[in-house]
């Protein structure tokens, strides 16, 4: 295992909270060929920072390192400023570490033009094949080791947090490189431990379809008006302002909002703007459609669409599993500006159309397509080692979870040896962000044993 090259580093405060350091590292393509073509990586630190009125005379502590693993895939990682779990965990005395996993953010990013300087499609999917949770974990294993290379043996490893696509990647951590983790923490992030994800998509057009319900019975004038907006983008051909198609397909994709705290919201007022543009106007503005284009990470984050299947696989192909899977659910495909039945909406799905509809995406269907049909994918977790597991591991699950799935994350937590769960009904998916103050307290409470 490769060590991580530190190429840049640099300092600076945030007044009154946090002293902050930027990083860019090295680290090889592959990391069991070093000599591989290498990734610009950049990650940032963050501990509690104090200016005593009189210096400690001692030499610095070494705080112990406490490592943020994103969600997505394909998202790179907020400042820690910005993050509202960072300073309380600085303020238990960690010092913690967020990186833009390789493609996103700042790290060797991943767009349509970026992969057309790797060749043509069959080698832009060998290339995006190394983009997955076992390679992420490389590459945060190599940092470590950078990182707590002059620490005592005893005091190097450090601790880790997974939120959502973030937990998967910790689960592949325990699985793999056990020696390196203190403890870890998950939140709505307990990966389903399947070989292909068709088993993930039938549960998640059911709770699609009762999210969909859910939100008409807040809002019951939105089903003649989501109707009306789907008649119309029908019959007109509408450009978003990013050179992408606003299409039903698209319309329907707002359900991806449907399962974070406040945002059945967003989506009502979003369609309210849409409903009162064609009543006055017969034509949607264009605030309206920046408003509409802003909506999801599917020109920004294309890793999301294009690998976004295989983060679930183990020697098999997903042959697009949701594209098929809808097949088996006609009340989403039956519904329409026309019918009786209210238009469904879809979540965290990747569709055939979406490689049209959306401008960064248009030049990457056949590199998608190999991804989809490709089944030579490595094992992400070792049940083996999961069983015998003594590292400390923390685990908030979410009950009405639309994207990590309850029962999933039951099943796993219970091959994962030792592993503690906080489960609630009273929280959703982004609840680490929406209500950091709950989660992490629940967490540590977990790790402290206090809870009754």
């Amino acid at each position: 295992m490769s060590i991580a090259k530190i190429l840049e580093q640099r300092s600076f405060v945030v007044p009154g909270k946090l002293k902050v350091t930027e990083f860019f590292f090295e680290v090889p393509l592959d990391h069991s060929r070093p000599e591989s073509h290498k990734l610009r990586l950049f990650g940032r630190s963050a501990e509690k920072f104090e200016n005593p009125v009189e210096p400690a005379k001692d030499e610095p502590k070494q705080a112990p390192w406490f490592a943020y693993l994103q969600g997505g895939p394909g998202m790179g990682c907020r400042s820690p400023e910005n993050s509202a779990w960072c300073s309380l965990v600085t303020d238990k005395g960690y010092r913690v570490f967020l990186m833009d996993q390789r493609g996103t953010g700042m790290s060797s990013t991943i767009t349509a033009d970026t992969l057309t300087k790797k060749g043509g499609p069959a080698d832009q999917a060998t290339y995006l094949k190394h983009f997955r949770a076992d390679n992420i974990v490389n590459d945060m294993e190599a940092i470590r080791k950078v990182f707590t290379k002059d620490y005592p043996e005893n005091r190097a490893k450090w601790s880790i947090l997974g939120q959502s696509f973030g937990g998967f990647c910790c689960v592949n951590y325990l699985s793999r490189y056990p020696e390196g983790l203190r403890e870890v923490f998950i939140s709505g992030g307990l990966p389903p431990m399947v070989k292909q994800p068709d088993a993930i998509y039938q549960r998640l057009y059911i709770k699609a379809a009762e999210r969909s319900h859910a939100y008409y019975q807040k809002f019951p004038e939105d089903v003649q008006r989501v109707k009306d907006i789907a008649g119309y983008l029908t019959h007109e051909k509408v450009k978003t302002y990013a050179g992408g198609n606003l299409s039903v397909s698209r319309l329907r994709q707002l359900g991806i909002l449907l399962g974070f705290h406040g945002t059945i919201d967003t989506i009502h007022g979003l369609l309210l703007r849409m409903a009162n543009d064609l009543v006055m106007f017969g034509s949607l503005t264009r605030p309206t459609i920046q408003a509409f284009d802003n909506v999801g990470p599917f020109e920004t984050s294309i890793l999301y669409n294009l690998i976004h299947e295989a983060c679930y696989l183990s020697g098999a192909a997903s042959n697009w599993s949701a594209q098929r899977v809808l097949n088996e659910f006609p009340e989403f495909s039956a519904a329409s500006a026309d019918s009786k039945e209210p238009i469904l909406f879809t979540t965290e799905m990747i569709f055939k159309d979406s490689f049209e509809d959306f401008d960064e995406l248009r030049s990457l269907y056949e590199t998608a397509d190999l991804i989809h049909q490709a089944a030579d994918w490595p094992d992400l977790y070792d049940e083996a080692q999961l069983g015998k597991n003594e590292v400390p591991v923390y685990a908030a699950v979410y009950l009405n979870d639309l994207y990590v799935d309850y029962e999933f994350s039951k099943a796993t937590a219970a091959k994962i040896k030792g592993c503690k769960t906080f489960v609630t009904n009273t929280m959703y998916h982004d609840a680490l962000g929406s209500k950091a103050g709950e989660v992490v307290e629940q967490l540590f409470k977990l790790r402290d044993d206090v809870l009754d």
